[in-house]
């Protein structure tokens, strides 16, 4: 049979950056993921605080050297790879002159002030990756986001990439997290996020910027949704109820990777792909 292929796309991840709920996730889910049989592709944004040196990552030439217009300004994109060897997992890493070379995540670290274009940010980082699995030729199967800075990858994979071959029969997991930010991103996001293929019904959930109103807007775009924090912002909680989409809130540490597992197969089964 046939290795089911699942493409994770992770704002963190353990030892990159500092172990938090999500980087650990990011970390520990892809490989559970692919000691159970499955194929796996990872990715992360090449934040400038990750060195480069001592965790031997290097550019892959034959994938960078791609231009990103964004706010009709162009943005070459680089990527590189690093390797976790005790998992024998691979991590593809979005990078970029403009938006990834300072020194911190998403807020400037003498002032505390989150950075004025973590929305271009976002948007590069999710047009990033999948161009990049376009030039890999690689189908994913399921594409796992984790993090509301991927929450344009639903959106994406349901207008701009729907009919490309590589997306066309994806489906799109969106995972919950209590790692809220406070102030919205630039008004002017979903604007700036538009491409071919996009029309005004389709971007208008990302319209309102906040942690919260950028989550409901990729769990509308999502084919299933996963709750991967205990205590989520009561108006995701909220969401997460009220959806009928494939869903499960995955609690239970012991039966992890196991649980998330069969989700993707039962996804596989029956859900219909979504296109706007």
């Amino acid at each position: 049979m046939k290795k089911k292929k699942i493409l994770f796309i992770s704002q963190e991840i353990t030892p990159y950056l500092e172990e938090t709920e999500l980087s650990l996730i990011g970390r520990h889910l892809p490989q559970g993921i692919q000691e159970a049989g499955k194929e796996i592709r990872t990715f992360m944004p090449k934040f400038g605080c990750i060195n480069e040196r001592r965790n031997q990552l290097h550019e892959v030439i034959r994938l960078s050297g791609m231009n990103l217009i964004i706010n009709d300004n162009d943005h070459p994109l680089i990527i590189k790879v690093g390797s976790i060897q005790p998992a024998r997992m691979q991590v593809y890493f979005i990078d970029s002159e403009d938006f990834f070379q300072r020194k911190a995540v998403f807020h400037d670290k003498e002032t505390g002030k989150f950075f004025d274009d973590n929305d271009e940010r976002a948007i590069f980082f999710a047009r990033g990756v999948l161009e990049t699995v376009k030039k890999l030729g690689w189908v994913p199967d399921i594409i796992h986001c984790h993090g509301w800075m991927t929450s344009l990858v639903p959106l994406y994979i349901k207008t701009s990439y729907s009919k490309d071959p590589i997306f066309e029969n994806s489906k799109v997991v969106f995972s919950l997290y209590d790692n809220e930010f406070e102030n919205p991103l630039n008004p002017e996001f979903a604007n700036k996020a538009l491409m071919e293929g996009i029309n005004e019904d389709a971007i208008a959930d990302y319209k309102k910027t906040s942690f919260v109103d950028l989550n409901i807007a990729a769990i509308n775009a999502s084919d299933a949704i996963v709750k991967a924090s205990e205590n989520i912002h009561p108006d995701l909680q909220a969401a997460f109820d009220k959806t009928e989409k494939p869903k499960f809130d995955c609690q239970d540490k012991d039966c992890f990777v196991d649980d998330h597992s069969n989700f993707y197969d039962e996804i596989l089964e029956s859900v219909e792909v979504i296109h706007n």
